[in-house]
């Protein structure tokens, strides 16, 4: 699967994509068509390539080389309609063979520049002159392209006249003459030109493409740079310190809220996680998908330390999942997607996220699906991670984790509606006791809800 579905499908990884500067139309396109890698070997090389663009960043930000590859890239154009044309033997006009002079000239900009940043190893440039030298007849060195007279014999003369005439307001007739011939010529030069720079195809493609990834491993290492992501390592589980979500992250910074990043560490199997509500649980599955993701896709991810184990895709069933458009309720829509999810897992070595399942249907047969859900994740070579108010899961999964949840002094000023981040505590603790926490009745009392309710609902569970 490529980026541009997967962001489809995760909007933290869309607010990823979205956050990358990229200097070209060029190298976004490169970027959306990046597949989720399953090979080490690939994403290590990927890594390594990132890890010295990164290196060269920081050392020459603000020097020559660096400043001249970016002006570069932002010239460079997505050149894959006149370049499928060439492929094509198809006649280029001067537009095109003007984009392919500004093409030849970038890729050697960029070669001087890219071998002051000392990366000319890893992106190495195709030798482009010879394009330059025939779309420059006249040696003008600049990347402004036309038909020059040396193309052919027949032009100087014609344009010699054609201008006299024109100065002069001549004879209408023999302007409309000079300007029919000068376009004929004009033609036969394109075609000619067209037909030398063929099997030069696969060297400007080449040309562009580099380009193109050089646009998006600057991006990647930018990004990198200004969140302060880190290398992941590839093991058998998945394990983050200091894990953050980065869209959540920047909203509470501008809202000058607390954020607390999270450690987890999760083997095969199933991890069930439980917490009070308003303590992340899903913020929590969602940072974990996003950051699989971004590791996945070739990038660092937002954490001091990661260790990932690849898996061959990310499922989840997080959110509401009603599908109005289908007359589906939300339970038959999430039911659905949880048994895809299951057939998915028979074949496929997964990273699975749900959310609360069969939390919308009556409690009894709720908890009997989430058991036997749970039971058969359990067996598999899947990591997934559910979260739940069921009590009495635990002998069915492999692990529990719960979130600490409210801890009332972890502020010295008043609680609020407003502030009441300020006294959740986002860590995970290992949860033995089977049985999940019971605040909901303290966390609508802290949000100022009707007392009588209140009151009345806690009669209810006294009696």
């Amino acid at each position: 699967m490529k980026i541009k579905e997967l962001i489809k499908q995760d909007p933290g990884f869309q607010y990823v994509i979205d956050n990358m500067e990229f200097m070209s139309s060029a190298g976004r396109r490169k970027t959306l068509n990046t597949e989720f890698c399953t090979d080490a070997s690939v994403l290590q090389a990927e890594w390594d390539r990132l890890e010295k663009a990164i290196q060269a960043i920081r050392e020459y930000k603000y020097k020559k080389p660096y400043i001249e590859l970016r002006h570069c890239l932002m010239q460079l154009h997505d050149l894959q309609g006149t370049l499928a044309n060439l492929a094509n033997h198809a006649t280029l006009n001067e537009v095109d063979l003007f984009e392919l002079k500004s093409l030849s000239l970038l890729a050697q900009t960029a070669t001087g520049a890219i071998a002051g940043l000392e990366l000319s190893r890893m992106l190495p440039l195709p030798n482009t002159s010879e394009v330059f030298s025939l779309l420059d007849p006249d040696h003008t060195g600049i990347a402004n392209f036309y038909i020059y007279d040396s193309y052919d014999d027949r032009l100087t003369p014609l344009r010699r006249e054609l201008s006299a005439l024109q100065t002069s307001e001549g004879d209408p007739i023999r302007i409309s003459e000079l300007l029919a011939q000068q376009n004929e010529i004009q033609n036969e030069v394109c075609s000619r030109l067209s037909d030398q720079l063929i099997p030069w195809t696969d060297t400007l493609v080449t040309a562009m493409e580099q380009l193109a990834y050089t646009d998006l491993l600057l991006a990647k290492a930018e990004l990198a740079i200004a969140w302060e992501l880190t290398r992941p390592e590839i093991g058998d589980h998945i394990e983050y310190t200091s894990l953050v979500n980065p869209r959540l992250k920047e909203r509470n910074e501008k809202a000058h809220l607390r954020y607390q990043p999270v450690d987890i560490a999760v083997r095969s199997g199933v991890c069930l996680i439980t917490g009070a509500n308003m303590a992340g649980k899903t913020v929590l599955l969602k940072s974990i998908g996003t950051a699989q993701t971004m590791a996945q896709c070739g990038m660092y991810v937002p954490a001091s330390k990661a260790v990932v184990k690849l898996v061959d895709g990310i499922v989840t069933s997080i959110g509401d999942e009603q599908d109005e458009m289908n007359g589906l309720s939300s339970y038959a829509a999430e039911i659905i997607k949880i048994s895809n999810i299951l057939d998915t897992c028979r074949s496929h070595d997964m990273l699975v996220l749900i959310d609360e399942p069969a939390r919308t249907t009556n409690p009894i047969e709720g908890k009997a699906l989430v058991q036997a859900i749970v039971t058969i994740l359990n067996t598999m070579n899947s990591i997934t991670l559910v979260t739940t108010h069921y009590s009495g899961l635990g002998s069915v999964a492999t692990r529990r984790l719960r979130v600490k949840g409210f801890v009332e002094g972890m502020s010295d000023v008043p609680l609020t509606p407003q502030n009441i981040n300020r006294f959740i505590d986002y860590s995970l603790t290992e949860d033995t006791s089977d049985d999940v926490p019971h605040e909901a009745l303290r966390i609508a009392s802290i949000l100022g809800c009707d007392q009588e309710m209140i009151s009345l609902a806690k009669d209810n569970i006294n009696h």
